[in-house]
C-alpha cells in the first residue's frame, strides 16, 4: 500500500477496500464503507536492532502473580485466581447477570478501577446498594479508549473492570462503537497495556442468542481467559463456563444462584441439582464429571405416541444425535417400541451433558417413560452405551460413585448389557 493513501473500511466487518463502493462484498451490506487514512509508513533506516532474548532458566515468577476474586467459583474456574497482566473476557447474553457479578467482585478486592460505558455513576451506584456492596474502589465513567488507558496507567489499579467493551471507540478508526473494528482495536490496546504494566483487565462482552454481535468471538484469541455466563434469564442458576484459559483448565465450571443481593455461590451443586426431584418414571440420576468436579444431575424424559408419520425428538441439555442413536439402540437391543413415541429429554439445572458417560441414564429414563415404570432408589446411573448394547465403564468411577453416595445413591448398575440393566433398576 502506497503511502498516505486512502482506504475505505466496512463499519460491520472490518474489511478494507482500495475503491469506494456502495456494497461490502463480505458481510452484504450497503453503504458501510468509510473513508480512512492510515498512518504514515516510516522507512526504515536500515536493518532492525537486533533485541537481545531472555534465558528461559532465569525467568522468575513473583509469589503474588495471583489474586483472588472473592468467589471461590470464579478462582476454581480461572485457574486458581486472577494472574496479575492477564486479559479476561466475560461473554453471555444481556441481562443475564455479568455487570452484577463484576460488581460483587470489585466489591470484595481493593483497588479495583471500574469502567463503565453503558451506565451512568448514578445507575451504579443504585446497584451496588441493592448488591450491597460497600467498597467498589474507583469509578470512571468513560468510552474514549485512549482516556480509559492513561487513567490506568495513571492510577494503575489492582484490577480493571471494563464494561463493555462494545461501548469504547477510538476517534482513529472511521467506525462506529461497538462495530467489529472497534471491538478489535480497543480491546488489543487494552491488551497491550494490561501486559506492559502487569495490571489485569476484564473485558465485558455481549452476545445474541444467535451470536451474531461483533464481541467475543472476535477477541477469543487476543485474550488469555474466555469466560461465559450462562443460563436461562428466567431461572435462578447461572454457570460460569471456560472456553479458553492458558492459565488453567478449560473444563472447569462455576455455579452460581440468583437471590435478591445478587449472585452466590453454590457450595454443593449435586444437592442443588437434585433438590425438588420427584422419583416418578422418566426420572434419572447421573453422576457427571465437569472439571474435576463429579456433579449428581437430573434427566427427565417423556415419551408419547407420535400424531404425525415422523416421530419427534427433542433434547435441552444432550445431543440430539447422540439422543438418535442411543434410541436406536433400546429399539433393536432392548426390544423398546419406539419407533411410534415421540421422545423429550431434559437435563433439569442448564446443565449441558457432553461426555459419554451419561448415556445409560438417558436411556434408563426413555425406557422407564416409555414403560411407565420407576427408577428403583438410590440408583446413581453412569456408563457409555455402544451400538451392541454393552455398557461401558465411566472413566473416574470412584469419584463418581463417591459423590453419589454422599447423597445417598449408592447403588450402581452392575450388569453389563442393556436390556438386563433396564430389568435390574425398573420396577412396577
Amino acid at each position: 500500500m502506497a503511502k498516505n493513501s486512502l482506504v475505505y473500511v466496512c463499519e460491520n466487518c472490518g474489511t478494507e477496500f482500495l475503491k469506494w463502493q456502495g456494497k461490502c462484498s463480505n458481510c452484504g451490506n450497503w453503504n458501510s464503507l468509510v473513508e480512512y487514512k492510515p498512518a504514515t509508513i516510516k522507512a526504515s533506516g536500515g536493518k532492525a536492532q537486533a533485541a537481545t532474548p531472555i534465558e528461559f532458566s532465569e525467568i522468575k515468577i513473583d509469589d503474588a502473580h495471583r489474586f483472588g476474586s472473592g468467589f471461590g467459583e470464579i478462582d476454581r474456574v480461572l485457574g486458581g485466581g486472577i494472574v496479575a497482566g492477564s486479559v479476561i473476557l466475560i461473554g453471555g447474553e444481556p441481562g443475564i447477570g455479568k455487570s452484577t457479578l463484576l460488581m460483587q467482585v470489585a466489591g470484595k478486592i481493593d483497588q479495583v478501577l471500574y469502567v463503565s460505558g453503558e451506565e451512568s455513576a448514578s445507575q451504579l451506584k443504585l446497584r451496588a446498594n441493592r448488591l450491597g456492596t460497600k467498597n467498589t474502589g474507583q469509578l470512571l465513567v468513560e468510552t474514549d479508549v485512549n482516556v480509559v488507558a492513561a487513567t490506568i496507567e495513571k492510577v494503575k489499579p489492582k484490577l480493571v473492570i471494563i464494561d463493555s467493551i462494545q461501548a469504547m471507540f477510538d476517534e482513529s478508526y472511521p467506525s462506529t462503537a461497538g462495530s467489529l473494528v472497534q471491538v478489535r482495536e480497543t480491546a488489543l490496546k487494552l491488551q497491550r497495556l494490561a501486559k506492559s504494566i502487569l495490571v489485569p483487565i476484564v473485558l465485558v462482552g455481549h452476545v445474541t442468542k444467535e451470536g451474531t454481535v461483533a464481541g467475543p468471538k472476535t477477541l477469543e484469541h487476543l485474550v488469555d481467559v474466555v469466560l461465559y455466563l450462562e443460563g436461562e434469564r428466567y431461572h435462578e442458576n447461572r454457570i460460569l463456563r471456560t472456553v479458553k484459559n492458558r492459565y488453567g483448565a478449560t473444563d472447569e465450571i462455576g455455579i452460581f444462584q440468583i437471590v435478591e443481593k445478587g449472585l452466590v455461590e453454590v457450595k454443593n451443586p449435586s444437592q442443588f441439582f437434585l433438590k425438588e426431584r420427584l422419583a416418578v418414571p422418566g426420572s434419572a440420576v447421573t453422576a457427571t464429571i465437569e472439571g474435576t468436579r463429579p456433579l449428581l444431575v437430573e434427566i427427565q424424559a417423556l415419551t408419547t405416541t407420535t400424531v404425525f408419520g415422523y416421530p419427534r425428538r427433542t433434547a435441552s441439555g444432550f445431543d440430539l444425535n447422540r439422543l438418535q442413536l442411543l434410541i436406536a439402540v433400546l429399539i433393536k437391543r432392548a426390544g423398546l417400541q419406539l419407533a411410534s413415541q415421540d421422545v423429550y429429554i431434559n437435563v433439569i439445572g442448564g446443565v449441558k451433558l457432553r461426555e459419554p458417560a451419561c448415556d445409560l441414564a438417558v436411556a434408563v429414563a426413555i425406557a422407564s417413560a416409555f414403560k411407565n415404570y420407576k427408577i428403583k432408589d438410590n440408583y446413581c446411573l453412569f456408563g457409555e452405551l455402544g451400538l451392541s448394547g454393552e455398557i461401558r465403564p465411566a472413566l473416574a468411577f470412584e469419584k463418581r460413585a463417591k459423590e453419589a453416595g454422599r447423597l445417598g445413591f449408592n447403588k450402581v448398575a452392575e450388569n453389563k448389557i442393556i436390556n438386563k440393566v433396564l430389568a435390574e433398576v425398573l420396577e412396577k
